[in-house]
């Protein structure tokens, strides 16, 4: 076959369009995982939660609101909130209202009502279908919430257990913890059904009431902080500025959910301003606001960091606690990306203005051999007021978090060599806006 000149130019364009389109498709955008940020509709008090959601964009970390949302949170003042391994379903905690419709949930004589979980399906597309059941703690206050890895058992950390300091000779702070809590708070524990995401709860098997009645929930210290499953262990932060801060460690079963009080008790933190306690890859980490004027110099806020021993037992990093840095204030939230070898700090900042320059990341360097932080050239980098949260997409190449203080997203590019985040291409200002202020993120890797 011959072909005449300008068949032979036609043939010729089409073969060029052809491998354009084939370089095109190999750089062609599309979605890495979606991003989920909890949070009230508006700043006001009407407490309405809602549940935002964002495509993250494979090139350029970009994000695109995933259609049909925002939606309802379920309730009230929504904060913590689960993706359960496989990402099938969602759970959120909404910590409810409190007397004058707020979010004040600390007090035993005014708790705040209408707290709830509520339970969504995860679409492929990353839609959340809100299911009919909402399920409830046992205690009052409840303000956060965690899933073990594997996905079989979600527990509830309230605030104030039912019968906390209500002057019973034996209520079920005594019972499970020794004579000398009189008050306490509590974790709820639940059984995930794997084929329809409903909870069950289940009962503290160790401990009856004065009736002979299992108690409904697992007792913990009074002033609960934070709370981490590591190591086979279910460690809760506890403590006031007057009393200090200690870690309290109860033995974790992966067969039947329960919670064993620890032998070793109540371990004292000698801090009193803790804000956090994390998980690493290899460590623990409280995060602590305590600065500590000496002569005259002011220490900034610290990350003390721990490996877990016998029985649930801390054990102080060599080295010590590692400084924060000294313009940043209220260290929230700390991660640990995906290689092992950063981690970064969400500082909140100490009030509620919208270019609070105390809120920013800083970024620390693991030392492979010893596992101690040093800080990170170009530490802190910038993001929106009043940080929340801290969450690496699937990809593993940026960090977003979700701010308070701006109602904003900020996505920052992780340099892969030196972990320095930087702004995302063409995004100065590294901020996608979100209806009002927020309150927590969680970033699930399914892709449509």
């Amino acid at each position: 076959m011959k072909f005449r000149k300008f068949g032979k130019a036609l043939l010729m364009s089409a073969i060029s369009a052809g491998a354009i389109l084939s370089v095109t498709s190999c750089v062609q955008s599309y979605t890495v995982g979606f991003l989920y940020v909890t949070g009230n509709e508006t700043s006001g008090t009407t407490g309405q939660g809602i549940i935002s959601g964002f495509k993250i964009d494979h090139n350029t970390g970009y994000l695109t609101p995933v259609n049909g949302m925002p939606i309802s949170s379920g309730g009230a003042n929504p904060g913590r909130a689960v993706l359960l391994a496989g990402s099938r379903f969602f759970y959120v905690l909404n910590q409810g209202v409190d007397a004058s419709g707020g979010d004040n949930c600390t007090s035993m004589s005014s708790p705040c009502t209408g707290s709830n979980i509520s339970l969504f399906a995860v679409g492929t597309n990353g839609v959340l279908s809100a299911q009919p059941q909402q399920f409830y703690s046992q205690g009052y206050n409840p303000f956060r919430i965690v899933a073990d890895s594997q996905g079989n058992y979600i527990y509830v950390l309230d605030h104030d257990a039912p019968d906390s300091g209500n002057g019973a000779a034996s209520n079920s702070c005594t019972l499970a913890l020794g004579p000398t809590y009189k008050t306490c708070g509590d974790i709820t524990a639940f059984k995930v059904d794997q084929t329809t995401g409903r909870l069950s709860l289940q009962i503290n098997t160790q401990v009856s009431t004065a009736s002979g009645q299992p108690l409904p929930y697992f007792p913990v210290p009074a002033d609960p902080i934070d709370m981490q499953l590591s190591h086979n262990f279910m460690l809760v932060m506890s403590g006031t500025p007057s009393t200090g801060d200690l870690v309290f460690p109860y033995t974790y079963s992966a067969t039947n959910g329960q919670l064993t009080v620890s032998q070793n008790g109540s371990q004292p933190l000698n801090i009193f301003q803790g804000t956090a306690l994390q998980s690493g890859t290899n460590y623990v980490y409280v995060l602590d606001n305590e600065p500590i004027t000496a002569n005259g110099i002011t220490s900034p806020s610290q990350i003390l960091p721990f490996s877990v021993g016998t029985g649930g037992a801390l054990q102080a990093q060599t080295g010590g606690a590692v400084p924060d840095d000294p313009t940043q204030s209220d260290p929230l939230f700390l991660l640990t990306e995906s290689k092992g070898k950063w981690v970064y700090v969400a500082n909140t900042g100490d009030n509620q203005s919208q270019s609070n320059t105390q809120s920013g990341i800083t970024g620390y360097v693991i030392d492979t051999s010893t596992q101690q932080l040093t800080t990170m050239p170009g530490s802190p980098f910038g993001t929106g007021a009043g940080p929340q949260c801290l969450v690496e997409d699937p990809s593993n190449q940026f960090i977003y978090t979700a701010n308070f203080n701006s109602s904003t997203v900020t996505g920052l590019s992780l340099d892969q060599n030196s972990g320095v985040l930087r702004p995302l291409p063409g995004k100065a200002n590294r901020a996608f806006s979100l209806t009002g202020p927020a309150a927590y993120c969680v970033v699930n890797g399914r892709t449509s």
